[in-house]
């Protein structure tokens, strides 16, 4: 259970940046015939992922439910946690998009760098695992911060840890404006490029 909630996470992740990197070149008729706001494209694909990301979350109570007992109440502490991942999503979907124009290896790229992260990640081991002095560098990586808190409120029956997740609130919320506004500055150049 522990694990199905960290791969929930990762899942999530993983389906968004794989594809981001294609979504405006798999939908080359909305950049050159129709007016068309292309920014919606990557909240779209967002929307997609977590459409399955609710699939997995109504499976993992049942789960929880047959082998445990009813879950944790801090399980309604879940969107605090899960909205600012999303922007964070958000942000390097836009991003990757703009990026995917111009360079068109960067979804090898992704995959490659999405599969590393999965086991940079603390999925398949607790971030107590590590030592002490060397805990902060794991921290360094995005997903951490997502999978522990997920897990302490839907598994373990904690209170996130709101002072880091408010550290992760105005981080995302920056990644998410600049990845906005990096995709908005070079969608002048799609057409041309397409």
């Amino acid at each position: 259970m522990v694990l199905f909630a960290g791969l929930i996470v990762f899942n999530l992740f993983a389906e968004c940046i794989n594809r981001a990197p294609g979504l405006i070149l798999s939908n080359t008729n909305y950049v050159k015939k129709v007016v068309f706001p292309l920014e919606i494209l990557p909240f779209v694909g967002l929307l997609s992922a977590l459409f399955h990301t609710l699939i997995n979350l109504g499976v993992w109570p049942i789960a929880y439910t047959l082998f445990f007992g009813i879950p944790h109440l801090t399980l309604l502490y879940l969107p605090l946690v899960l909205v600012p991942f999303c922007l964070f999503l958000m942000g390097l979907s836009w991003a990757l998009a703009s990026l995917g124009v111009f360079l068109r290896d960067v979804s090898q790229f992704i995959g490659v760098l999405t599969t590393a992260l999965m086991f940079l990640s603390p999925i398949f081991y607790p971030v107590t695992a590590f030592p002490d002095n060397y805990r902060y560098i794991l921290y360094i990586n995005p997903l951490t911060t997502v999978v522990e808190q997920t897990r302490d409120v839907l598994f373990w029956g904690k209170t996130p840890d709101f002072f880091m997740l408010g550290v992760y609130w105005v981080v995302t919320l920056g990644i998410a404006w600049l990845g906005y506004a990096w995709f908005q500055k070079t969608r002048k150049g799609f057409a041309d490029v397409l």
